[in-house]
């Protein structure tokens, strides 16, 4: 057979690095081709013994046979990428966390070890137990209601959009080149260069799709900020918005006119489930479009480094809001043009995390409360004033963070003033590219605020804010003896 059997003899290739974690998708890629071992490794001009122990972990794949299996099988590489694999371990180690798995013993080793294994078997547990909780939440709400005495009617227990979404982001490390190319197609067509970007928007919606855009009174908008009728070509404006939210509107609406194929395309993702996650995919994505275009990547990067990543200076620049800065921040991630690796959350004053994603490594809670040292949570205290943090996570690595709170008025006296905080961060290597940490010894660990994830994996177990025990020290409670926190140790060591 061409090219020879590898693994029977012949000239060793250069070993790619965590190989030995590969042989489940090999595997499940294997199944999915409907292929027996000795038909796929003929595809691939090695031994079926090698390609079995490939399977198996217990043979490193070489970079020859990586490469031949992209070309057999129109594989893209990124699906070996490491990362992958980290994000499925630190989601399952949060699962085990939950105190139902209390008695199992269960250790971190366990779990990367289920994760190496098999990642088919490691997504299904993750499944079930989103299932497991959403069909709690449900029996929660049931029960409510019946002591209430309200109406009961069909209660969802399936998994929520916003997860589906938020994990699709996160898979694709929040960079959708087809996205960029089109807000730079549309900078091209609609002539923005040097214009008022509002008024070039308004009349390219005229002229390349016959829509007419009015600027409307609250009372008429019907709690809406922005009101698209197909039927009339009519696109209505709040008059609450500001400028830069008036013009980021109306690039998301030109996103969903222009661009339906790829919004399409991204919304097809097979980890897509319900309906309800497709349609608010699509709207995510015109949100990434209509960023794109305010904010082109390339000159916005290099603002970005020059101004040293100054939130509130950007915004001023691209007549955009910080909260936007900030998501746009977290997307440059294009090969070779890439930006500081942000992390970036959003939670509102009870806590709940709404926004959340990850390109510094930085695990964010997904089940339950963050923890409570986190910058973000004592933005609150200091509403509209930027706070910055440099913290170290139980194994050892550091970030820094800056964090503010956001108010977001939607009318007049009566209307509900929302408030939120957003945290965004970044491994303490690239801080000091952040104007943020002028003055700051990046090198003072004993100045670093001990976060963990959550109170369940965190081993610090002599932390005053510790609103749970740890799942690696069982509660031992004497009654004779109180800590400052209830689950804190106060064991003499």
């Amino acid at each position: 057979m061409a090219g020879g059997l590898e693994g029977a003899g012949e000239k060793k290739e250069p070993m790619v690095k965590e190989a030995p974690r590969f042989g489940s998708r090999i595997r499940a890629l294997r199944r999915r081709e409907g292929l027996s071992q000795a038909r796929m490794a003929e595809r691939l001009r090695i031994s079926p013994s090698y390609l079995n122990l490939i399977e198996h972990n217990q043979r490193p794949m070489s970079a020859l046979v990586l490469l031949r299996l992209a070309q057999e099988f129109q594989l893209d590489l990124k699906v070996f990428a490491g990362g992958e694999d980290e994000r499925l371990v630190a989601d399952l180690l949060e699962v085990f966390g939950d105190s139902i798995f209390d008695r199992l013993g269960l250790t971190p080793a366990d779990v990367r070890d289920q994760v190496a294994h098999s990642q088919l078997v490691s997504r299904a547990l993750l499944n079930l137990y989103h299932a497991y909780q959403a069909a709690r939440s449900s029996a929660e709400v049931l029960s409510e209601r019946l002591s209430e005495g309200q109406e009961l009617k069909g209660i969802e227990i399936s998994r929520l959009p916003s997860e589906e979404v938020s994990d699709l982001i996160q898979r694709q490390m929040n960079y959708f080149p087809d996205l960029e190319e089109g807000a730079e197609r549309l900078w091209s067509e609609a002539r923005l260069e040097g214009k008022d970007l509002f008024q070039a928007l308004v009349e390219y919606l005229e002229r390349a799709q016959g829509v007419r855009v009015r600027i409307e009174k609250v009372g008429s908008m019907r709690g809406a900020v922005r009101r698209f009728d197909p039927g009339r070509r009519e696109l209505l404006l709040s008059e609450v918005l500001r400028r830069g939210s008036r013009n980021f509107q109306l690039a998301h609406q030109v996103g969903l006119l222009t661009l339906p194929d790829i919004l399409d395309r991204l919304a097809s993702d097979p980890h897509l489930v319900s309906d309800a996650a497709r349609s608010l995919c699509r709207v995510a994505m015109a949100n990434y479009f209509a960023a794109a275009v305010l904010m082109p990547y390339e000159r916005f990067l290099k603002a970005a480094q020059e101004e040293r990543y100054d939130i509130d200076l950007l915004g001023h620049r691209f007549r955009t809001s910080f909260e936007q800065v900030c998501h746009r921040l977290t997307t440059l991630r294009r090969p070779r043009a890439d930006g500081v690796p942000f992390h970036l959350v959003r939670v509102d004053i009870a806590g709940n995390i709404s926004k959340r994603f990850s390109a510094s490594g930085i695990r964010i809670a997904r089940f339950s409360g963050a923890c409570p040292l986190w910058n973000v949570h004592a933005a609150f205290l200091t509403p509209g004033m930027i706070r910055v943090q440099l913290s170290q996570m139980p194994d050892g690595t550091t970030y820094f963070d800056v964090a503010r709170t956001l108010h977001q008025e939607r009318g007049g006296y009566h209307a509900p003033r929302t408030v939120h905080a957003i945290d965004i961060g970044c491994p303490t290597q690239f801080a000091g590219e952040l104007v943020y940490s002028a003055g700051m010894d990046l090198s003072n660990l004993a100045a670093a605020v001990p976060v963990g994830v959550t109170c369940r994996l965190c081993e610090r177990t002599r932390c005053e804010q510790r609103a749970f025990p740890a799942i690696q020290s069982p509660l031992r409670v004497d009654e004779n003896i109180r800590g400052v926190s209830f689950y804190a140790s106060t064991s003499v060591e």
